[in-house]
């Protein structure tokens, strides 16, 4: 019996933030019909998904990351390109790709900043799966329908 299989990719930086993504990710979909991959930035997301999609081993792909203000607006435009690209990815490959790629208004790296920031990777995370295995279904329902 062949299962589902989901990508997950995550950016580097800021890693015990994101990572929290894939842990609440994983709360609904099991570990052993998810792929994770790592890449070094935001900014490389999109090409990873684009390459994964592209392989038709995945039902979906869900990516991460946690673009800040570093003083600079470089962060507004590599979250835009980002975000922008995924979107691009899935409409061109048609291989769901869901966003877990958020940029704080304000953030500092506190304690309590990043406390907060963990826990909402954990359920964004969460929402991403639900996302993904919504899509599936509706899928399925529209299969089903046309047969």
């Amino acid at each position: 019996m062949t299962h589902t299989r989901y990508a997950f990719v995550k950016a580097n930086w800021h890693s015990d933030i994101v990572d929290q993504a894939l842990r609440g990710f994983l709360k609904l979909i099991p570990a052993d019909h998810v792929d994770v991959f790592d890449v070094p930035g935001a900014f490389e997301l999109p090409l990873m998904a684009q390459e994964l999609a592209k392989s038709g081993q995945y039902s979906a792909i869900a990516c991460a990351a946690f673009v800040v203000d570093g003083g600079i607006y470089r962060h507004d435009f590599v979250a835009q390109s980002v975000v922008d690209g995924l979107m691009r990815v899935g409409l061109d490959t048609g291989v769901p790709v869901l966003s877990v790629s958020l940029t704080p208004h304000n953030y500092q790296e506190t304690d309590h900043h990043s406390a907060i920031f963990r826990a909402h990777f954990l359920e964004k995370g969460r929402e991403a799966a639900v996302a993904a295995l919504s899509i599936l279904e509706a899928r399925k329902a529209l299969l089903r329908k046309a047969a």
